[in-house]
């Protein structure tokens, strides 16, 4: 049984004295326990609307969400509460999603509050939000600091340690390093990886680049105008692409997969 089910999704917005949006159209997709499946597509093809609909934060009007098994369609409040604990989600604004008043550990702590992780002191969940930062590679240190007081690439890896902190099964993560330089994006998508290996959380990854989704994600889903215009493994998607939209994505790849392969031999 998948871990995530969506069957036949559709999302649109009714702006008022407007022609309807139809953002979302027919998308079925399933993620398994462990696994990382690609969503990729360009500015505007919804594939941020399908992610934001998968997690309950829109709404969709055709369809189903199946989490573990269950509608969401049935889930009672307490069944939603369990559910945004078990399903996290990474946004590309790491400086937009971290509250700029607050110290990032303090941010960490809060999520450990809130679904009641890490130990019911102060203390405890000071050592977990430490045990954190080592999990992403950071310095415990920079806990104290405020989120303009870090680079792109650590404001994301704190990001991801909130995430984190509540011991997620699903991570839904929305052009995570499309902000950053490509050195950077190398290094936190080998982090994504390792996570993902060594945790077995679930990633459903929303990207514009297929370069990205390559090392991470061995099946993928290309989306155009709401529409899942191509299916299947990525390298087949690399090397044999059916769709010209498909064709059109992979001539504006950069390669990452090199600066990752240097990253990871420089560190050997």
């Amino acid at each position: 049984m998948s871990l995530l089910d969506v069957r036949d999704l559709h999302v649109t917005y009714r702006p008022a004295g407007r022609t309807p949006v139809h953002a979302v159209r027919g998308v079925s997709l399933s993620v398994g326990a462990g696994e990382s499946i690609g969503v990729v597509g360009e500015s505007g093809c919804g594939k941020s609307s399908l992610a934001r609909a998968v997690l309950g934060l829109e709404p969709f009007c055709a369809g189903e969400v199946r989490f573990a098994g269950r509608s969401l369609a049935a889930f009672t409040p307490a069944d939603w509460a369990e559910y945004r604990r078990q399903t996290q989600m990474v946004f590309q604004d790491s400086l937009g999603s971290l509250n700029p008043r607050q110290r990032v550990g303090d941010a960490i702590d809060e999520a450990l509050r809130f679904h009641h992780k890490g130990g019911p002191d102060r203390g405890s969940r000071a050592a977990r939000t430490t045990e954190l930062f080592a999990m992403v590679e950071l310095p415990g240190e920079l806990a104290g600091r405020y989120p303009h007081e870090l680079s792109g690439g650590q404001r994301q890896r704190v990001s991801i340690a909130r995430a984190l902190a509540v011991e997620p099964r699903l991570i839904v993560a929305d052009e995570p390093v499309s902000a950053l330089d490509v050195s950077v994006q190398a290094s936190v998508i080998h982090l994504l990886d390792r996570l993902r290996r060594d945790l077995g959380v679930a990633f459903l990854f929303i990207a514009h680049d297929l370069a990205v989704v390559r090392v991470l994600c061995p099946v993928a889903h290309v989306m155009e105008a709401g529409v899942v215009v191509e299916s299947g493994s990525t390298e087949d998607l690399f090397t044999h692409p059916r769709h010209p939209y498909t064709r059109s994505l992979l001539n504006a790849v950069p390669d990452v997969r090199r600066a990752l392969a240097s990253r990871t031999q420089n560190r050997n």
